[in-house]
């Protein structure tokens, strides 16, 4: 069972607190808040949108104290599988871990494929000249050498990470100091009329849109959580590696976002046809330390948009190895590679749809993918991981908890209204794009692809509903007395 130790043969715990960190963050703080800066102040109308950053922290720390309860306490490889499944199987079987595989095996590639896109948009900055085919064909090959250096072995794979962890922090702080060193307080803190006007929808509406944005910057906070069985003392390493990752990236992006927009102005970020609106930090080293250190760090950027897929494509292939393994998912998807233990499958089939996405997201905007990303996840992980939180409480009071979310059971009820509020505009803030009605169809194909699944496999609701392990012991006991 996930969250024992891993069975011979199989993962190794290797990945310290360090690490753990330095996973986290470069999935979080990779092409993200480089790109979205833009989009954030054009969803708020103006520098009022370091509210939408703040939004997001608050959403992402909420719900990293979800998964770091969960975490610790069934620490497999899988994430909200594992969860999941311990939390809903006594009720309706193994529908709703089917159906987190099923969703994660779309956003999170989704997620993936949006770092690609970043990558070369920036890229364009260093290349002007650059046409669609060509940044087409440099996005495959990029997602091509990211899944080559994941087929290996998960040590070698936490040394790369932290050596790309880095370089991520470098580009970070360059682009932070260069903004500070040319800071314009009357920039960044001179609002257009009405931009706190809270009573009107325009406004909430934005809010939303920037909650949006905002939490898909934080999106990897939870990335050890997938990896949970490769983690060394995951009852204390998880929870303390989500914790330090949320924090220490909440500070970095509020220098950034406040840093960038006291050098550039946000009328700059909103215009198409500005280098502003696609490579904002580019935009910044030019303007304040010349186009040699723009081309630099710009150099640096892409070394971070990599790691952050490099990472996130690590803890999501871990995703239906667990699933497959417990007989919850395809069963092709429980096989190792015999030689440097890692999820062949998995890995191979998220790579190509994060090749798909990649694709999508160039021939459409960035916006669109997020919002389409952002809303297939809710539904059946985000929520329902936290309705799954309340119910092993009440269901197994006697489950090792190392941690405990602190102020029970508030930071559950805030994550839970913030999901709500991104899934209820988001058709208001994708106007014809439909992604609430999207993720309604991905989430109904699954249930259909489970009944299948289901009836080969000869499971419920084809086969004898699965019992309560816990009340069988006690019945047991009782006769046996």
């Amino acid at each position: 069972m996930s969250g024992s130790p891993p069975p011979p043969g199989g993962f190794v715990r290797s990945v310290g607190l360090f690490q753990a960190t330095a996973i986290n963050m470069s999935q979080m703080c990779g092409i993200g808040p480089f790109v979205t800066i833009p989009l954030m102040v054009a969803a708020f109308g103006g520098p009022q949108a370091v509210v939408g950053f703040v939004a997001g922290a608050v959403l992402a720390l909420c719900d990293g104290l979800v998964w770091a309860e969960l975490g610790a306490s069934m620490p497999g490889s899988g994430g909200s599988y594992v969860y999941l499944r311990q939390a809903f199987r006594y009720r309706t079987g193994r529908l709703m871990p089917f159906l987190f595989v099923w969703t994660a095996m779309l956003f999170i590639p989704l997620i993936m494929s949006t770092g690609v896109v970043g990558f070369v948009q920036y890229l364009g900055y260093l290349a002007p000249g650059l046409g669609r085919t060509a940044g087409d064909l440099i996005g495959l090959g990029v997602i091509a050498l990211v899944v080559l250096l994941l087929w290996r072995g998960v040590e070698h794979i936490a040394r790369i990470t932290a050596v790309m962890w880095a370089v991520m922090i470098a580009s970070v702080l360059l682009v932070i100091v260069a903004a500070a060193t040319h800071f314009s307080p009357h920039m960044a803190f001179t609002y257009p009329a009405g931009a706190f006007h809270v009573m009107s929808n325009h406004y909430w509406l934005g809010f939303a849109a920037g909650l949006t944005i905002g939490i898909y910057d934080y999106l990897g906070y939870n990335t050890t959580a997938y990896l949970g069985a490769e983690i060394k003392d995951p009852g204390r390493t998880l929870p303390r590696s989500i914790l330090l990752s949320i924090l220490g990236i909440m500070a970095i992006y509020l220098l950034l976002q406040i840093g960038t927009l006291g050098v550039v102005d946000w009328h700059r970020m909103t215009d198409p046809h500005d280098i502003a609106s696609t490579s904002v930090a580019s935009a910044v080293l030019e303007d304040t330390w010349g186009r040699g250190a723009a081309d630099t760090v710009t150099l640096l950027i892409l070394v971070t948009a990599f790691a952050s897929v490099f990472t996130g494509l690590l803890g999501g292939s871990r995703v239906p190895y667990d699933a497959a393994r417990d007989r919850v998912f395809f069963r092709p998807y429980a096989k190792l590679h015999p030689r440097h233990r890692f999820p062949v499958l998995g890995l191979a089939t998220m790579g190509v749809i994060t090749a798909v996405g990649f694709l999508i997201g160039r021939h459409t905007d960035l916006a669109t993918l997020i919002q389409l990303l952002t809303t297939v996840m809710v539904l059946v992980q985000a929520l329902a991981q936290i309705v799954a939180l309340t119910v092993l409480r009440g269901r197994r009071p006697d489950l090792p908890r190392p941690y405990r979310m602190w102020l029970y059971p508030l930071p559950g009820v805030v994550a839970f209204t913030g999901w709500c509020v991104i899934y209820g505009y988001a058709d208001q803030n994708s106007p014809g794009r439909h992604p609430v009605e999207w993720s309604l169809a991905w989430l109904a194909l699954g249930c259909v692809a489970f009944l299948v699944w289901a009836r080969l496999e000869g499971v419920w609701p084809f086969g004898p509903r699965e019992t309560d392990e816990a009340a069988d012991e006690v019945r047991d006991a009782l006769e046996t007395t």
